[in-house]
């Protein structure tokens, strides 16, 4: 008897664990998250497609290609625009919750124009920007020299058609804006594609972005790719520009320097040098790989990157992150460089507001002339 009542017992705690499962497939729907660039052959992921250009700029369904050209009607009538000088103009804003999956876009090659025109995106009714970077800077060009390359943030044409494909996943609204700070009109093309549908939580990463320069930076003084963050997140990377004001002597001795969640002196992680941060060694060479290496090492000029994509930097509570400026010349000396830098990461919103970006004067001076 006492036997059939254990057995009875264990039935039906087995049932219990069992209607559980059945419960929780059924509040989850059982599905994981689709893989889309892995899964290309499921056809059933329950997101929509949308995009956005001048052509369809607020990414309506069966309302694309409308405006008139010499041509007629949806001929090619409204491919791009002139952005005047001190003009800013809204590139989208969607309401949510979905991804941004991929921008594109193109201007003008000049090397000033890489620098002085500026994307900001704003996240979820965040009244200060998430995304504040140059349009160089941002889509993978730094000193405002375009070279092609590919890495797995960014691919970039010989002619500075541009391709950022990092996702940027939004609960209620995704807002980019562009900015000419320029002194001249320059025309602007440009596609955002994305989809809806998603169910974010409310801490979702949102992608942010700053531009740092130092011109030229402070002896015994890190430079910061990243100042200090004070909630979770995940650190993608960083695009890195140096121009090397000292010829005739190595500048990249300097050690990234990665302090989080409560480091004070001496950071978490540490690394042996400039160049062995971004994957290379002994000194620089051109090198474009997936998620590192170097873009441009001409004339002095030096563009390098490095994405954690596949090893993850994450933090809970803070996180700074510094580069040395330490170089060789017979032995490690101290020194000062021009020193660049778009940094991408991921945290919630409401965030911080960005430190204040240099002006279009600072930004392009000293940069790549042909």
């Amino acid at each position: 008897m006492q036997r059939e009542k254990g057995r009875n017992c264990c039935q039906f705690d087995m049932l219990v664990v069992l209607l559980g499962v059945v419960s929780f497939c059924l509040t989850t729907h059982a599905e994981p998250p689709v893989d889309l660039a892995a899964q290309p052959y499921r056809l059933d992921t329950g997101l929509t497609s949308r995009s956005i250009s001048f052509e369809n700029p607020a990414g309506e369904p069966g309302r694309g290609g409308t405006a008139s050209s010499h041509l007629g009607i949806g001929r090619k009538g409204a491919p791009s625009r002139i952005i005047e000088a001190g003009q800013t103009v809204p590139l989208c804003d969607i309401s949510g919750p979905g991804t941004i999956r991929h921008i594109w876009m193109t201007t003008d090659q000049a090397p000033t124009t890489q620098r002085a025109c500026v994307i900001r995106a704003y996240w979820d009714g965040q009244q200060h920007p998430s995304i504040e970077c140059p349009i160089g800077d941002l889509f993978g060009i730094s000193h405002g020299r375009i070279t092609s390359y590919q890495s797995a943030v960014h691919s970039v044409g010989p002619t500075g058609g541009r391709n950022l494909w990092l996702p940027m996943p939004f609960v209620k609204q995704a807002k980019f804006t562009y900015t000419n700070e320029g002194d001249k009109p320059v025309r602007l093309y440009y596609q955002i594609d994305y989809t809806l549908g998603e169910e974010h939580s409310q801490d979702v990463g949102r992608l942010h972005t700053i531009f740092r320069r130092r011109n030229p930076t402070v002896q015994k003084q890190d430079f910061e790719l990243l100042p200090e963050r004070k909630q979770k997140g995940r650190l993608v990377g960083s695009l890195i520009g140096v121009r090397n004001l000292h010829p005739n002597q190595w500048w990249g001795e300097g050690e990234i320097k990665i302090f989080m969640d409560g480091d004070d002196e001496f950071p978490t992680i540490c690394g042996t040098g400039s160049e062995d941060y971004v994957g290379l060694a002994w000194g620089m060479q051109h090198a474009p790989f997936l998620y590192n290496g170097c873009s441009l090492n001409d004339k002095g000029f030096v563009t390098m990157y490095r994405w954690h994509l596949p090893d993850p930097v994450v933090w809970q509570e803070s996180v700074r992150v510094t580069m040395q400026q330490i170089a060789y010349k017979g032995g490690l000396v101290e020194t000062q460089d021009d020193w660049s830098c778009s940094t991408f990461w991921y945290e919630p919103v409401p965030s911080a507001q960005l430190p204040e970006m240099p002006d279009a004067k600072a930004r392009t001076a000293d940069i790549w002339a042909d």
